[in-house]
This record gives C-alpha cells, sequence and structure tokens, in this order.
C-alpha cells in the first residue's frame, strides 16, 4: 500500500507507557510505519513542558529502532476524547496503549474509558508491563464464539501474521449442543480457509470449557503455548468481548499473564486509511 502507515501511542510517561512505545517501534521496523506519542494535558500552561519530555520520549524510542520516523502530539483536554480525535487527525491504522493491570483498569473500563476503545474506528492493542519478543507475535491466540463477526478479527490476525509470521490458534468453545457445535465447526472452517489463501500457519483447538468458562479458558491456553497476543472483538457497547453478559474485559485485557490484546469493533467503521488490513 503507498500510503504510510501510522501508529498512535498514547504516552503518560509511565513504564507501561514505555511498553507501549516498545511494542509500536518493533511493529514499525517490520511494518515501515511511523509512530505517534500522545500526551494529554489539562492545562495549556502544561504544554511546553509536555514537548520537552516527548523529545525525550523520542530519543528513547529510537533505542528500539533508529529508523523509523517518530513524532510528538501534544492535547490540552481529556485522554478519553483526544485518543481517538488524534488518532483521526493522523489517520492512524492502530492504537497501541498501556494499561496498569488489575489497578488501573480505570483507565479502559466503565462508562466513559471504555469508549476510548468501543468508539474507536481503529484497532487497538492493549499492552502491560511486558515488552515484545524481539521476534515480534509468533503465537496469536484468536478465540472464537458462535458470533459470527467475531471471524472479522481474522483480518487482523493475518496483517500481523504477514509481518513476523506468526502462528494462529483458532480456539473455540467446547459446546455439547449440537446445533452450537455445527455453527463452531462452520466459524472453524471458514477461519482455516481464510487464514490458508493467506499462508498464515495456525492450528484448531478446542476449548477445555463451553461458552461459560470460555474466557478463562482462553487465558489457560494463552499461557500454556506462552501467547505474544489475544486478538478479541468488541461486539457490544461496554462488553468487548461480546455477549456473554459479564465485563469480561478487565479479565482479558489485564491478565495477568501480561499478555498483550489486540481488538477491534466490526468492520462496519473503518480501520483506518494508513493501515491496510486486507
Amino acid at each position: 500500500m503507498s500510503e504510510t502507515k501510522k501508529i498512535l501511542v498514547p504516552t503518560d510517561f509511565t513504564k507501561v507507557a514505555d511498553c507501549a512505545m516498545n511494542h509500536a517501534m518493533r511493529l514499525a521496523q517490520s511494518t515501515g510505519a511511523e509512530v505517534y506519542l500522545l500526551h494529554v494535558v489539562p492545562k495549556q500552561s502544561e504544554v511546553d513542558e509536555a514537548r520537552q519530555k516527548l523529545d525525550l520520549e523520542i530519543e528513547r524510542a529510537r533505542q528500539w529502532n533508529d529508523k523509523a520516523k517518530v513524532f510528538k502530539l501534544v492535547r490540552v483536554g481529556s485522554i478519553y476524547d483526544d485518543i481517538g480525535d488524534a488518532a483521526a487527525e493522523i489517520d492512524a491504522g492502530l492504537i497501541i496503549m498501556g494499561t496498569h493491570g488489575m489497578r488501573g483498569m480505570q483507565f479502559i473500563t466503565g462508562s466513559r474509558a471504555l469508549r476510548v476503545i468501543t468508539n474507536s474506528k481503529v484497532p487497538f492493542i492493549v499492552v502491560q508491563e511486558r515488552q515484545i519478543k524481539d521476534e515480534g507475535y509468533d503465537d496469536i491466540v484468536v478465540p472464537l464464539d458462535l458470533h459470527k463477526e467475531s471471524r472479522q478479527k481474522l483480518t487482523l490476525v493475518a496483517a500481523m501474521a504477514k509481518y513476523f509470521g506468526s502462528r494462529a490458534h483458532l480456539l473455540v468453545p467446547k459446546e455439547e449442543d449440537e446445533f452450537l457445535h455445527r455453527q463452531l465447526e462452520n466459524h472453524i472452517k471458514f477461519a482455516e480457509n481464510y487464514l490458508n489463501e493467506r499462508g498464515v500457519a495456525h492450528k484448531a483447538v478446542i476449548a477445555d470449557a463451553d461458552s461459560s468458562g470460555f474466557v478463562k479458558s482462553v487465558l489457560r491456553y494463552a499461557v500454556q503455548i506462552d501467547a505474544d497476543l489475544i486478538a478479541i472483538m468488541n461486539l457490544t457497547e461496554g462488553n468487548i468481548f461480546g455477549a456473554l453478559g459479564v465485563p469480561y474485559e478487565q479479565e482479558i485485557i489485564a491478565n495477568e499473564a501480561m499478555i498483550p490484546v489486540m481488538c477491534m469493533n466490526p468492520l462496519e467503521t473503518s480501520t483506518g486509511g494508513g493501515w491496510s488490513f486486507q
């Protein structure tokens, strides 16, 4: 694609934001993307200091990749609103954001904060204090539930696999009901065909639990294989893991193993003009 890919990294200059920057610079190395570091301040009087701090961050970012172009963005306002606005302004195709585990989940949960992700027109990778491996995202866990929209995350998975030679692990719940089981089999076949056409290595796995215990099963499997990424889909407002009826976004995004989580909205929304997931 001729247009330059762009990655937006909100930063509050903490260790976890540092890890988000680490992931962004490694992705930029493999994809040729530009990286934009965003810091939001509450008052205009703090803008100059923020710009100076971002200059230092740019220098630090170059320890991971001295070839990628890195830019700074300072906004006055609210982090909840300005992430999306900045992403639209630069036409970002991906946002990489840090979270401080369960203690810091107020940053991306709740009625105000969760809309940072649910209202975004671009995919997110949410990281904790775990830097990306030198080889990138080798193993990606792809949970597939009974929603046909959950298959759309394959566009993201295939894009990452293209750059890193990743293996996709297609995980479905263990359903005894014949009708549900057949639906899941169809999802697996669709996913396998999609990934085969794009030359992506993959394996299909039936989880050790049904839909009611699927989230914990996904996390157990991800830990078991030392996964580098979990790809999930935002299907209903306020519930990133679909219509399970429980706020599992905390358990997935702030998982104790600190495995990064990639999430996207259904493809009725744009994924950003600067990044191709097709």
